[in-house]
């Protein structure tokens, strides 16, 4: 089973798409309006054949789609939602961070907490709230809590192959 987020944006979709894709170092798959196949019962409405109709983002094993919604029905994002990617290394999360704040606020730096190696939080220009930190290992409850000799994790990037700083 896999839970995946679906983001909607007030015609600056294709915009987004570039953004996001340069943060997270990845290509994404879209169509237009304009592409779908013509429907009497769900007609394109003038003035959105360029506005994106679906896209998909792959970030590592996770995806995101997003599209644009018709100037009829706007929307927002929600106050308490956040995006949340989780990927290798520090060095991806300050570079995706970097990307992300340009034109957004910042509420956490790209940084080492008590529970994540590397953990930042920003609002991006679009209004969408991101929270992007290190992948943690999910080997067992002992690993992920910190050093075990026993770890199976395959990541080269294993928090807890490392014992904990005094």
């Amino acid at each position: 089973m896999k839970a995946s987020l679906y983001l909607i944006f007030n015609g600056n979709c294709a915009e987004a798409i570039k953004l996001y894709e340069k943060a997270f170092n990845t290509k994404a798959n879209y169509c237009q309006y304009k592409d779908t196949p013509p429907s009497k019962e769900y007609p394109i409405q003038p003035g959105t054949e360029e506005l994106i109709m679906h896209g998909i983002l792959p970030i590592g094993n996770s995806t995101i789609y997003l599209c644009d919604t018709t100037p009829s029905q706007p929307t927002t994002f929600g106050n308490g939602s956040f995006a949340c990617v989780e990927l290798q290394t520090a060095e991806s999360v300050k570079s995706a961070f970097e990307i992300l704040k340009e034109g957004g606020k910042v509420f956490c730096e790209a940084q080492e907490t008590f529970w994540n190696k590397c953990y930042a939080e920003l609002e991006d220009k679009f209004g969408l709230k991101w929270t992007i930190m290190i992948e943690e290992c999910t080997c067992s409850d002992e690993c992920a809590s910190g050093y075990n000799p026993n770890c199976t994790c395959v990541s080269d990037e294993c928090h807890c192959r490392e014992k904990p700083k005094s």
